[in-house]
Order: structure tokens, then sequence, then C-alpha cells
């Protein structure tokens, strides 16, 4: 007996201007004005993606104490973006990041809970955590919370957002024209929470919203996150996108969910992704080469190796040798903001790994850091990617992606119309919505 093949979750992060991104493009637009957001969703609707995704940058990122303008220069606001995006899309998912630690649980609910009414039940959050007091300075409470705290409050927060969907429970408004009655119960919205980040009681303002709850993703790949994911999410997203390490996340975490009394497909596995499409494989390699020496000038790539180094190394030629100091270890970090720092747990290890891959290549500064950082995650013709992509959610390595492209907002376009259609002639991708949620596209049971 056959076994139908897993379909594929597909989505879209509009990513930004950042060192993913190549703004200097001659195809590149805005990443701030509205055409923009526009165009973007409506070619993942128009090739029938789950959800569009939009991160969160709360602080500008700092260099050696100078903005870094060769990443991520402002995002405008999440929820006003989102619900523009409402009214000029019919059925695409709208998700966004909002950080648990420098807000408010009866806010971020409320302004959720309109956002689901306001497109139709299309809502999704992803819940994170601030890691930093850099970002935290712009903030009331500003400060600093430890990592278990950072997940205990992020927990309270999401069950207290909870709670405040639930205190309607999508019958209580009757509006009867002839009786005067509006609602069934004078109880409605009622609510009193109490924990140790939180103690709020009152009334939540919006009627139950057509998901009930928005979707909720999670974005963590510490055993904390993991967990955090397997107990509260609906969607986790990975950085794994290589086959092994993949399959490795996927079964550790799906394995995580029958404690919280959860099947594995309660919960998506989503990573992030980045493509290069050419009429053949020869070119598209071609094109992914000049894509990553625009992704990476010689000033980025200064930039990131000084993120390794924690060191000032503007004096050094990036088309030369690395630097002969070694990496400072110390607390102080030169680039603040970004979490990506947090990875280097050894710079000199890193460093030594570094010197031995650039004598053995004889590679530059520039060369080696496009060597050694992230590449396309699918590069090949549209057959070529199709293919790969369709053989990693077989694998067990995930249950879709979500596709970055290098150039917004039309990098996305020859994906929905080359690949798209090959995954669709494989079964494995749908033709047309079947429903109208964002819960029904990922698969997932409606709210009680």
């Amino acid at each position: 007996m056959s076994t139908q093949p897993k379909q594929i979750h597909l989505a879209a992060h509009f990513p930004g201007v950042n060192n993913t991104t190549v703004w200097s493009d001659p195809e590149a637009g805005s990443h701030i004005a509205f055409d923009s957001f526009a165009r973007f969703a409506r070619t993942a609707e128009r090739a029938k993606f789950d959800f569009l995704f939009l991160a969160e940058g709360l602080r500008l990122r700092e260099q050696g104490g100078r903005i870094y303008d060769l990443d991520v220069v402002g995002r405008p606001d999440t929820f006003t973006v989102l619900a523009a995006l409402a009214a000029v899309t019919e059925r695409i998912g709208l998700a966004g990041t909002i950080n648990s630690t420098f807000n408010e649980p009866y806010e971020v609910a409320r302004q959720f809970a309109s956002l689901d009414h306001l497109s139709a039940g299309r809502a999704a959050w992803n819940v994170v955590t601030s890691w930093d007091a850099f970002t935290g300075e712009n903030f009331r409470r500003g400060g600093f919370l430890e990592q278990a705290d950072r997940y205990t409050r992020a927990e309270q927060f999401l069950r207290t957002a909870q709670e405040l969907f639930d205190s309607w429970h999508g019958g209580e408004i009757a509006a009867d024209r002839s009786s005067g009655r509006f609602l069934t119960d004078p109880a409605a919205g009622s609510f009193r929470h109490k924990d140790e980040h939180f103690a709020i009681e009152g009334r939540f303002n919006v009627p139950r919203s057509p998901q009930g709850r928005p979707v909720v993703f999670q974005a963590g790949d510490s055993d904390e996150g993991r967990e955090f994911a397997a107990r509260s999410a609906d969607a986790i997203f990975s950085r794994h996108a290589e086959l092994e390490a993949g399959q490795a996340f996927y079964r550790d975490v799906k394995g995580r969910l029958a404690k919280y009394g959860r099947n594995p497909e309660e919960l998506l596995i989503l990573p992030a992704a980045t493509f290069v499409l050419g009429d053949t494989d020869a070119q598209a390699q071609d094109a992914a080469q000049e894509v990553r020496r625009a992704q990476v000038s010689g000033q980025t790539a200064i930039k990131l190796l000084e993120q390794v180094w924690n060191r000032d190394l503007s004096a050094y030629d990036p088309d030369g040798p690395l630097p002969d100091v070694d990496p400072d270890p110390g607390e102080h970090t030169l680039a603040r903001g970004r979490a990506s720092v947090r990875m280097v747990r050894d710079p000199l290890a890193v460093a030594r790994e570094y010197r031995e891959l650039a004598a053995a290549e004889d590679l530059s500064i520039r060369d080696l850091v496009i060597r050694t950082s992230a590449r396309q995650t699918f590069i090949g013709s549209p057959q070529t990617v199709a293919a790969a992509i369709d053989a990693y959610v077989q694998a067990d390595a995930s249950d879709g992606f979500i596709l970055v492209p290098h150039v917004t907002p039309g990098g996305l376009d020859a994906f929905a119309d080359t690949v798209v259609p090959l995954l669709q002639e494989r079964g494995v991708f749908r033709t047309d919505y079947a429903g109208t949620t964002l819960r029904n596209h990922l698969g997932l049971a409606p709210r009680p």
C-alpha cells in the first residue's frame, strides 16, 4: 500500500535591508514603502503560500559605537503593515514578530485579536524574547533578563494573552434589535490573572476572533526555546537547513511533544531558506556566486569578521590576509543588538579554523567570509530546486520552508512562476487554498 507524500508548507519572509539582501540590485525596491509589502504579499498569495512573515527590529544595531548601516536600518511597525496587508489580500496568513520582553499582554492580545478580525482569521504571532539590555534601553524598563527568566516571562506572557483571547467564548453577542439585548453574557470578557510577572484583571474589549487565538510561532534553538515550542507553539522556525542537521532538529523537537499530550503534526518545523534560480544548474551556480559577492562587499566582510574578532579591523584590507592578532574573547561585544554574536562561543577556536582554511585555499578576508558565511539553501534550475525541497520535506528534515529572497519585493516572482507549479505537479503542494484561515492552511485543528 502506497503512502501519500507529505504536503509542503511554504511561507515568505520580507527581510528588510540586511547582509542577506542586495539592496543595490537594480531590481530592488523600497523596504519601507507599502507598495513593496503589497507586491510581495500578493505574489506569495498568488503562489498559494501559507503566510507572509515579518521579523522585528526594536533598535538600530551598532558596531564599534556607530550605526551598523550595512544591516537592518529600521523596520516599520509590524501591526501597521499587517493590518494594511489584510485589506489588499484575501487568503494568505499574516505573521508578525512581537517581543514578550518589552510589551504587555493586554496590549498585544488586543492587537492580535483585532488583526484576526480584520483579516478574517489569518493572524499569527511569532513570540520572541529580547536577549540584551542594549535593546531594552529603548524602553521604560530597560534592563536585562537571564535566559531562563526570559522564557519564564514569555510563557507567562503567552498564557496571559491566551486567557484574554479565551475570555470571550464566541456566542456572547446576540445583537437582538427587537429586544435591545446585545450580550447574552454580562460577564463577557472578564479576566483575572496573577503570576510573578503579571497581575491584571478587568474586561477584554475585543470579542472572540475567527481563529479564537492567533497561530503561535516560536523561533529558538536553545533547549529552553525547543521546550517552549513543544509546550506552546503551533510552529517553530529553525535555522537548520542542511539535511542531517534538519533531521536531528526535527526528531528532537517532535519527540518533546508527547509529554505535553500533543501529537507530532500539531507542531510544524519550518527552516528559513534562500534560493537562486537559473535556466540550468550551471547558470544558477554562476548567479549564486555573483549574489554572494554582492551580499559580501569588502566593507561588509570586514564588519562580519569584526563580529568574530571583537576588534576594530577597519585598517585591514578585505582583499588581503586575515588579521595577525587574535580575537578579543572579552565579554564586551563590538557588535550590539545582533543575536548572531552569541553563536561564536569560542572566538579563538574559530580564528584558528579560519586561518587553517585561508592558508589551505589561499583566501583573502572577503573570500573567507563568503566561503564560511551562509550560502543559498537551494541553487539550480526550477526542476532541481523543486526536487530538493520535496526530498528534504519527505525525509522529515522539515515540514516546509520560509523563503527569503535576496531581492525585494520582486525576488519571489520567479519561484512562484516556475518552482511552485512543479511542486503542484508532484502533488506535494496545494493548487488552491482549501480554507479561509491560517489554521486551515497549516492543517491545524480549530481552536475550541
